[in-house]
């Protein structure tokens, strides 16, 4: 984790640009809206499609200047990087083969990174982009926006202050079931480079959401799996990736424990959109989240009925209270999480433009975690492969 200021300075805003997230694209939308949610970033340039013609029509709709639209994201970041007032941080919200290339050519380019996840498509390029952003020196933020929601911030800063106890299990499952059938086949576009190995990587679910339960997991218990045993399958026929995967984990030793952990992720299971939970149990205690009720954290302390801690409301920690934006009672979501990760990054971003050392009072998922969550997604189809053996993420 990196750690910067949460207190955003008046200074201007930090100037953006953006590879991918041009017409027909989800992701992107998401991160212009999470961009402008705290009014800390002004987009100012693109490579928003790897089709010139989509690149400018995108480019045009969004109020960019033509002249700052590019044809590929290599001159986007030489252009922008000789300007003097070029972009200070760039967006890649391409699919997960690109991110390498495109993240390496801003950062020697001297331009901070906002990526979204999975780091990579290959463990390979993951260890080469570690050492990219360690030669550049420049601010390199992964987007695992679920670690942005209020809620999620008070279970972390829970579990830091022994709530629950020594941690004893941690449970999350992401199920979906957008892909239960063979959309791919249809050209969806969405689907189609998620279920390509070639762009999308080793992991087709366990890529695309097993990465975010992992991530939430570590970043609220600290703890990280040292093995895993997973049961990966593609149960729609012809599909390429793995749609469905169970997995056991096996955690590092703390205060003379080791902890157990489950995940379930599917992207076939009827029923269930975006339906990520998170179950951390202590010796003292539990903690559930439900990210459909992300303002909801149930707290059951050992022997005593649940209590059900609110955003904003009596409990509230001083993490959570930190990234609420509204009174309680008024949803705050998905959105509002992301832009989380967002004005951090901004507050980040302002402290090294003005020559001075990052704050150290605020957690942003970095490099490293991606490459931990790499070896995840690596170590998962490894054990698949070998029905189901236990396979350690240090030995990847």
């Amino acid at each position: 984790m990196v750690s910067a200021s949460a207190t955003a300075s008046a200074a201007s805003p930090v100037r953006l640009g953006m590879v991918g997230g041009g017409q027909g694209a989800f992701i992107g939308a998401v991160h212009r809206m999470a961009a402008r949610l705290d009014g800390h970033y002004m987009l100012v340039a693109g490579a928003l499609s790897s089709d010139p013609e989509r690149a400018r029509a995108s480019a045009a709709e969004l109020g960019l200047d033509p002249d700052r639209s590019y044809a590929s994201f290599y001159e986007m970041a030489e252009k922008e990087a000789a300007r003097p007032d070029g972009i200070e941080a760039v967006s890649i919200v391409t699919p997960n083969h690109m991110h390498y290339p495109a993240a390496k050519a801003f950062l020697q380019a001297g331009i901070h990174v906002i990526c979204d996840k999975p780091l990579t498509s290959s463990l390979e390029d993951a260890r080469g982009l570690v050492e990219t952003v360690k030669k550049s020196g420049k601010l390199f933020v992964l987007t695992h926006n679920y670690s942005g929601y209020p809620m999620i911030r008070q279970a972390r800063q829970m579990v830091q202050e022994g709530a629950l106890g020594d941690i004893i299990l941690a449970q999350a499952e992401y199920p979906q079931d957008w892909l239960a059938e063979p959309i791919e086949q249809t050209g969806q576009k969405q689907a189609s480079w998620r279920t390509d190995p070639k762009r999308s990587g080793a992991g087709g679910a366990t890529g695309d959401i097993g990465t975010h339960a992992y991530q939430l997991v570590t970043f609220v218990t600290g703890l990280h799996a040292e093995s895993v045993a997973a049961d990966l399958d593609r149960f729609v026929p012809g599909r390429q990736l793995d749609d469905n995967a169970h997995v056991m984990m096996r955690f590092g030793e703390r205060n003379g424990k080791r902890a157990k952990g489950m995940i379930w992720v599917s992207q076939v299971a009827p029923g269930n959109e975006n339906g990520l939970k998170l179950r951390i149990y202590g010796t003292k205690g539990g903690l559930e989240w439900v990210q459909a009720d992300p303002n909801y954290l149930w707290f059951t302390p050992l022997g005593e009925p649940k209590r059900l801690l609110t955003r904003g409301g009596a409990g509230a920690s001083a993490a959570a209270a930190a990234v609420t934006r509204i009174p309680s009672g008024h949803p705050e979501g998905y959105l509002e999480a992301f832009a989380t990760l967002y004005t951090e990054a901004a507050g980040a971003i302002r402290a090294l433009r003005s020559g001075g050392a990052v704050p150290e009072d605020l957690v942003l998922p970095t490099v490293e975690d991606g490459l931990e969550g790499m070896r995840f997604i690596q170590a998962c189809v490894n054990s698949s492969q070998n029905d189901a053996a236990w396979t350690r993420l240090d030995a990847l």
